[in-house]
């Protein structure tokens, strides 16, 4: 179980049904939410200021078609310095898009360890389980 998971995701069902699959499989102890890649980045400007960070996610559910700042430039921004701290934290890309240079190019980012298809269900956490126990 984690004790945070960030889910960053434009789509208001998206987020509510992340957080109600999560709660029902017991994943994580909190969820919080971000609707781009831009206010992800916010959160995680204000862990840096914060020292106890307090419910920081370790681990990141992101979408990669979003208005704003879309999940791929979340992800080059990052993976920059200034965010290093953060860069045990692993990311699973949970995307609508099949398209196989996408998965592809998530590889490229040493903190995106899965590429899997939305919706979220409780067979989708029950494999990251698994996987998660061998990192």
């Amino acid at each position: 179980m984690f004790e945070t998971i960030l889910c960053i995701d434009d789509d208001p069902i998206a987020l509510m049904l992340c957080k109600k699959v999560i709660a029902k499989f017991n994943f994580s102890n909190t969820v919080i939410t971000a609707q781009n890649g831009q206010e992800a980045l916010s959160l995680f400007d204000n862990y840096l200021t914060d020292s106890t960070h307090n419910k920081m996610p370790n681990l990141i559910f992101l979408d990669l078609n979003m208005p704003v700042m879309n999940g791929w430039e979340f992800l080059e921004q990052f993976s920059l310095v200034n965010y290093k701290v953060f860069s045990t934290i692993p990311i699973i890309v949970l995307s609508s898009t099949i398209d196989p240079e996408d998965i592809s190019k998530s590889k490229k980012y040493p903190n995106v360890i899965e590429f899997l298809s939305k919706p979220i269900t409780t067979e989708i956490l029950s494999y990251l389980d698994t996987k998660l126990k061998t990192l």
